[in-house]
């Protein structure tokens, strides 16, 4: 009997954003990307603040450090957007 096991690493391997999307490369692989809509503080935020991230949280998390912004792998693979703030 074989058992197929299936590895997964969803740690941040690179991090960019297009004219409309936060695209996330995992170290497993994977790419995730989601509309740069969902998160204001980065959609308000210049290319170049964009583009000053480090992982966070043990790889799981990416901080944004100019634009004092957080997100984690977890809630980017379950397409949840930022709250909307009144």
């Amino acid at each position: 009997m074989n058992i197929s096991v299936r590895i997964t690493d969803e740690r941040v391997a690179d991090v960019h954003c297009t004219e409309d999307s936060l695209v996330v490369d995992l170290m497993d692989g994977r790419t995730i990307s989601v509309p740069l809509a969902w998160y204001p503080r980065l959609l308000s935020a210049t290319p170049e603040q964009r583009s000053v991230w480090e992982p966070a949280g043990g790889g799981f998390g990416i901080h944004w450090p100019e634009i004092d912004e957080d997100l984690s792998t977890e809630g980017l693979l379950r397409g949840i957007p930022a709250p909307r703030t009144a």
